[in-house]
């Protein structure tokens, strides 16, 4: 799982860094809003730790940003602004979780987990339908509606899509689908996820309709109706 964390205090990231990366997580810091918004729309992050403070961007601002792009990647705040008014701010600018500095090590690692778990479990709450140009997708009824046609998807078709759906426009490499459709245990051969992306491909994009899956090749794949 790959976490971004955007925060100026060397004295806290560096430690911290080393603590998630022991507990198995691949991790990328960022000491200034600009470089960590940057990260964030290159990259394909499962969680955003971010400091409100930062220079030249907020972290306010880093997460209004990626709310107006429809990107859904779970952020968690961490902060020194502990008012009421504080929080709903930041929870209305589509922050998933809110932790006032100074935190206790523990429950940071929890709630880090608890965030996790709705990207790789699936959150009640994320299950909602998810529209990408003209194709919509209703992932609980494992159904797809694209210009009047109903499409019927297997379970591994669904996460797949809704994967590409919550992250339009962004590269996501071969691995990082793997990691994410796969545990290491189950991982399967190389040419399967080449075979699901053209099933998927048949599926959803039929002579006439705009192209929405895009092949970068030796990398991986964005999804959208623009070419890339």
């Amino acid at each position: 799982m790959k976490i971004l964390l955007v925060d100026d205090e060397a004295e806290l990231t560096d430690p911290l860094s080393r603590i998630l990366s022991k507990e198995g997580y691949q991790v990328d810091i960022a000491d200034n809003g600009v470089t960590g918004i940057n990260l964030a729309l290159q990259n394909n992050y499962d969680l955003l730790i971010l400091d409100w403070m930062l220079p030249q961007r907020s972290g306010l601002e880093i997460c209004q940003e990626l709310r107006s792009r429809s990107l859904t990647t779970p952020v968690l705040f961490l902060t020194a602004k502990d008012t009421i008014d504080d929080r709903v701010i930041g929870l209305d600018a589509g922050a998933d979780d809110y932790l006032v500095k100074p935190f206790e090590l523990r429950e940071l690692l929890a709630r880090v987990r608890a965030l996790l778990r709705r990207v790789t479990l699936g959150d009640p709450q994320l299950n909602e339908k998810l529209k990408v140009a003209d194709l919509e997708l209703d992932s609980e009824n494992q159904l797809a509606y694209r210009q009047g046609r109903v499409i019927d998807l297997s379970e591994k078709e669904v996460k797949l899509l809704a994967y590409f759906m919550k992250h339009p426009g962004q590269l996501l490499t071969h691995e990082d689908i793997y990691s994410y459709l796969w545990t290491d245990e189950e991982k399967p051969s190389s040419n399967v996820l080449a075979a699901l992306i053209r099933l998927l491909r048949r599926k959803i994009e039929i002579p006439g309709e705009i192209p929405l899956i895009h092949t970068v090749y030796g990398k991986g794949y964005r999804f959208g109706d623009n070419e890339f």
